[in-house]
This record gives structure tokens, C-alpha cells and sequence, in this order.
């Protein structure tokens, strides 16, 4: 049977108890019970802060949309936010009754998704303040082999990319939380209450967990398997199925005839893949309320599908076929980076004559580094 940190918490009684906690956490913040985190830690021990991610800690906010200090109706206990317009890092005054933070969310395992970014900037905070900072570690529903995308290039840092990982790099939070310490020489009281029963080359399904959605553009484990290639669509002027029921899975516009692009999409003969048209209209983002036509991605092998190199043959594609109406989005500030160039954590895309085939050939030197120095972190077999 499969304990996450919040099911291991009696066995590290020592490192809660008789100590103020703050909490970081969201609605994949449960136990094996599917109690809340933020119930487990109220009733047991003394919960004095909530520290809101995005999407807040009771996953209630939409992506990208900005969490405001508030009042927790469940414990009355106050929430901080920790994704502001103006910072993303804690300030002195969140911390002032707050002995320890305590970090429980679902990860995806995939560089993009801001939990991770909170994680990082966490510890850097703990470290500036003084607090303690406690890990409830959880499965990497990816696995904790794969390693897919490119590395980080330090200059392309954001909250989009807050750390030189991998795409999808293949490690738990605790594991990638050691890293950093290490990497980046983060002088933080870090502590790691780790999982019992995970395998490194388990997948989420494998696991026999519950899948709770960790975001509400995340609703099942196929998104997240789809989610490290395809999430690159958001940096362009494509739908990525946001607003409908299958965000990161059907990829569309206005200006797509799904027929041709799905054609296209079959002579790559990509494994564990398998692609139909999608006919769709989003209800928000991106190109709210108009038709769209495009392609359905359907995963038919879990272990031979290839996230990262599927979304950018889908990217490819879809600049080859409308090279007049495909574009990448403008910087999200005046002289800031392309919104793309900030995902993929470097400017293969701002170069005209970029491939799919040459970009991960490029990648392909710097993976094989990546993956043998993650190794040093791994704490599970």
C-alpha cells in the first residue's frame, strides 16, 4: 500500500508537534483518506497559517487568476496568498507566527506547473527568515525514470521555469526540494517526511490512488501525461482546449480544417499516440466563443507516448500548414520574453527555421546530464 508524507505524519511526530505550522497546500492536499491536509494538521496539531498557491488552498481559483489574503470558512484560520500581481514570495509579516511551513501539493513532475516554483521560492523565503521548512513528499504521477524536454538555460528563469530541470524531469518534490537546497546552496532547515510503497517506474494509475485533480485545467492522469508537450500550445495563438472538457488534449483554432491536420498527424506515425478531429468551442480563453476545428490527441500507450515530442510535431505541424494565421504570443511585458521562450526555458522558438526534429536533437546531450546528476537526489528505488 502506497503512504504519502501525510500518511506517514506519526511516524515524524517530533518535526510538527509543540510547533506554530504554516501550511502550503491546495485540493490535492489529502490523505489516503481523502481528508483535507489542512483538516489532518488543524485537528493535531497547532495550524496558525495557510499560504494559497495558485488556484488557491481549496483549488477554487482559475489559472492565472491572482488569490487575495482571506479568511479559511472551514478553520477561520487566515490565508496568505502566495500568487500576487505584484510577488510570488512570502513577506516577514506572513511568517510572524509561523514556526515551520509545511508543503503538501500534488505535483505533476513537469517544469511548467507553478506549484514547484512556490516550493523553490519557499525555501529560498524560510532560508531568508529563519523558519523551518517541511516536505509532505508525494509520487511523481509521471514516474520517476522518464526524462523528456530540455533543461532549463538560467537566463529563460520565471515562474514558469524557476529551476534548470528537465521538461518533465523524473523526480519527486522532496527529490527535486534536495536538489535545489544543494544546487542552488539554500541554507534552509529543510525536512523530508517521505512516501512508503512508491516505485520509480510507477505511473499514477499503477499507484491504486485516487486521482484528484490538481488544477481544473487538469481533470485526469492522461493531461498530465499529455501536459508536458502540450502545454507549449499556450504560448501561442492556438486553443488548448482550455474551456472545454478536455483542456491540453483537443489543440485547435478558427483557422484549422481538422481533416488536413489530423492527415498530417498520421504519417508521423508517433508512438502511443492516435489522433481525430475535434470540433469545439471554448467557453474561455483563448478564442472564446467561436468554432474551432483542430485534432483530439488520444494516448494509446501509456509507457511508449512521447509527451514533449508530440507537442512539438503538433506545433510544427500547425505552423506548416497555416504559416499566415499560426503565431507565437507576444511578451507578457514590454521588452520581457516570449510567453514560448519562457516554457520552453530557451529560444529554440524564436529562431525562424526551428524543427521539432532539431530541437530535440539539441536536447538531447544536456538530458543525458540531467539524468545522471538527478540520480544523486533519488530517495526512492
Amino acid at each position: 500500500m502506497l503512504l504519502k508524507g501525510i500518511d506517514n505524519i506519526k511516524q515524524f511526530d517530533s518535526c510538527l508537534k509543540n510547533k506554530r505550522l504554516g501550511l502550503i497546500t491546495s485540493i490535492s492536499g489529502v490523505d489516503n483518506n481523502l481528508n483535507s491536509t489542512i483538516e489532518v494538521l488543524h485537528e493535531h496539531y497547532h495550524l496558525t497559517a495557510l499560504f494559497a498557491p495558485e488556484h488557491g488552498v481549496r483549488g477554487d481559483k482559475d489559472a492565472g487568476q491572482t488569490v487575495d489574503t482571506y479568511i479559511d470558512e472551514a478553520t477561520g484560520i487566515t490565508v496568505y496568498s502566495l500568487y500576487r500581481e505584484d510577488s510570488k514570495h512570502f513577506t516577514k509579516e506572513m511568517l510572524e507566527k509561523v514556526d515551520a511551513v509545511v508543503y503538501d501539493i500534488q505535483d505533476l513532475g513537469v517544469r511548467y506547473y507553478t506549484f514547484i516554483s512556490t516550493m523553490i521560492y519557499a525555501m529560498e523565503d524560510c532560508a531568508a527568515f529563519g523558519k523551518e521548512f517541511i516536505l509532505l513528499d508525494r509520487p511523481n504521477p509521471l514516474g520517476g525514470m522518464v526524462v523528456e524536454g530540455n533543461v532549463l538555460n538560467s537566463e529563460y528563469k520565471s515562474f514558469v521555469g524557476a529551476y534548470q530541470v528537465a521538461t518533465r524531469y523524473g523526480l519527486t518534490p522532496g527529490e527535486l526540494a534536495l536538489m535545489v537546497k544543494d544546487k542552488e546552496h539554500i541554507p534552509c532547515d529543510l525536512t523530508i517526511i517521505p512516501c512508503d510503497g512508491w516505485k520509480r517506474n510507477q505511473l499514477f494509475p499503477e499507484t491504486g490512488q485516487i486521482f484528484i485533480m490538481p488544477s481544473l485545467g487538469i481533470p485526469r492522469f492522461e493531461t498530465v501525461l499529455l501536459y508536458p508537450g502540450t502545454c507549449l500550445i499556450e504560448g501561442t495563438n492556438l486553443s488548448e482546449g482550455r474551456g472545454t472538457s478536455c483542456p491540453f488534449e483537443i489543440i485547435g483554432a478558427p483557422f484549422i480544417e481538422s481533416a488536413r491536420l489530423v492527415s498530417y498527424l498520421k504519417e508521423k506515425k508517433l508512438p502511443g499516440a492516435a489522433f481525430t478531429p475535434a470540433y469545439f468551442t471554448p467557453t474561455s480563453s483563448k478564442h472564446r466563443n467561436e468554432f474551432c476545428q483542430g485534432v483530439h490527441i488520444h494516448i494509446t500507450d501509456y509507457k511508449t507516448y512521447e509527451s514533449y515530442r508530440t507537442g512539438l510535431v503538433i506545433l510544427e505541424a500547425i505552423r506548416d500548414l497555416y504559416p499566415k494565421e499560426f503565431s507565437f504570443l507576444p511578451p507578457v511585458k514590454s521588452n520581457g520574453r516570449p510567453f514560448i521562450s519562457l516554457l520552453s526555458g530557451n529560444n529554440a522558438f524564436e529562431q525562424s527555421d526551428w524543427t521539432s526534429k532539431a530541437i530535440l536533437e539539441a536536447n538531447e546531450a544536456e538530458l543525458e546530464v540531467f539524468k545522471k546528476e538527478k540520480k544523486e537526489y533519488h530517495l526512492y528505488e
